[in-house]
């Protein structure tokens, strides 16, 4: 900063929360209706977030290698494909319900459960025993009520990616060692929805499912686990608020042979946004029973045949946003008492790339020549609402990069000037060259 202030990283996670809702980054779902809880919209400027964060997953784990298909498939899938993948055995948690304010919990983590708000004499709650709560989120397909009809919304977009991999290795012409991937919406009916979008109902993943030779796993677990590192890193999250962890052996899933998290140290402590698992060959080797479709491969030139092994990348799309939220945001002492709230993005990810702000509503016609300009390009905002400082806050509270200022020079120099949102300089800059000035500076880093 130039004007040599004290700057404070996000504590409280309200603070977050009130600037996404006033910001229209992210707001309850049904708000007008009071909210339904675990589930949230992604208004103007979190979808372009979000949809950034997306693309930029999707050229750097498909675009940018020949070894890597992609895949969109369906929400709901075929029944028996999650009784296969043990869903319907193993996906569950353990619960308990509070006989007096009739709230539940998670077994696991009644240290969160607070006091309870109905018991006469006593803050205590007065817990059932615990039982297993199936997580799925049960639909029906078709008119009829019986149990054949009975669906789930898919609890994880990784299954889908099994049963496809033999129609996708043979129409890409593909040979081991591959990978599918994907970003789609999964669903998960948790007991205790919390900590913002990072655990809801609804929630977004990018996932990657690469098929190798079984001699060939512990190569490409580590390949894709510095992969995955690299990518966090270079969102420009904090050094210091990344870490990973292995799994211990008694936390494993039933499917894995090893897995280790990415962690991000949230307000309210270090919690997983990607996982890293050797699935070994549990997932083809069960569709393949279950489905009675032969899903080994046979190698075309020594001519063995074996069922692949798996390793998974699996980011949260949701939990990843609010890992940039909290890294980006931060709260300013500038000279003068004045304080600004400021999100840091990484231009990769930042929902606006500039703003368009002309000095007086007298320069609004040519400044709009300049804002369509850029806009071919990029997503712009164009102001010309309250005075330059005020507007300059709204951007900084919004992430954009830079703010263009078309002033009363403007149309005799052919400049404008452009101020920097993380050090607040200022310099002007030709008008005929700001497409490309824009462009070498956001795409920096990409």
């Amino acid at each position: 900063m130039t004007d040599g202030g004290r700057q404070e990283r996000l504590v409280r996670m309200d603070d977050l929360v009130s600037l996404c809702a006033r910001r229209g980054f992210v707001f309850p779902s049904s708000e007008i209706y009071g909210g339904i809880n675990g589930f949230w919209d992604y208004g103007p400027l979190g979808v372009e977030l979000r949809n950034n964060l997306k693309a930029l997953w999707w050229r750097r784990v498909v675009r940018e290698r020949d070894d890597v298909e992609g895949l969109d498939s369906s929400i709901i899938c075929h029944p028996r494909t999650w009784e296969a993948s043990g869903h319907v055995e193993h996906f569950s948690d353990p619960m308990v319900d509070c006989r007096a304010c009739k709230k539940r919990f998670r077994a696991d983590q009644l240290e969160e459960a607070g006091s309870c708000s109905s018991r006469e004499g006593s803050s205590e709650h007065d817990f059932t025993d615990p039982r297993d709560f199936n997580l799925m989120l049960e639909t029906r397909i078709g008119a009829s009520e019986d149990s054949a009809s009975v669906a789930w919304l898919r609890a994880e977009t990784c299954q889908p990616i099994f049963n496809d991999f033999r129609r996708v290795r043979e129409v890409a012409r593909q040979k081991l060692p591959f990978g599918i991937a994907q970003i789609g919406k999964a669903f998960r009916n948790e007991i205790n929805p919390r900590n913002f979008i990072f655990r809801s109902r609804e929630f977004e993943q990018a996932e990657m499912e690469f098929f190798c030779h079984p001699s060939e796993r512990e190569k490409w677990f580590g390949h894709w686990l510095a992969e995955r590192v690299r990518f966090h890193r270079d969102l420009g999250l904090g050094e210091d608020r990344l870490r990973t962890r292995p799994h211990e052996e008694d936390e494993l899933a039933h499917y894995a042979k090893q897995a280790i998290d990415v962690e991000y140290h949230f307000p309210f402590g270090w919690k997983e946004i990607e996982g890293i698992h050797d699935r070994g060959d549990w997932d083809l080797s069960r569709h393949s029973e279950y489905s009675g479709k032969d899903l080994a491969y046979t190698d075309p030139d020594t001519k063995e045949r074996f069922v692949p092994l798996v390793i998974e990348t699996s980011v949260g799309i949701d939990r990843t946003c609010l890992a940039v939220l909290c890294d980006a945001y931060a709260v300013e002492e500038l000279d003068g008492g004045e304080t600004r709230s400021v999100l840091r993005f990484h231009p990769a990810l930042a929902p606006l790339k500039a703003a368009v702000l002309p000095l007086s509503k007298k320069l609004a016609e040519p400044a709009r020549v300049v804002y369509e300009q850029l806009r071919r390009n990029w997503n712009v905002f164009y102001d010309d609402s309250g005075n330059i400082g005020r507007r300059y806050r709204r951007q900084d509270e919004a992430g954009t990069p830079f703010c263009l200022t078309y002033d009363f020079e403007s149309p005799e120099d052919g400049r404008v000037t452009v101020r920097e949102r993380d050090t607040m300089t200022q310099e002007r800059v030709p008008i005929d060259e700001m497409v490309a000035w824009l462009r070498e500076r956001l795409e920096r880093g990409a």
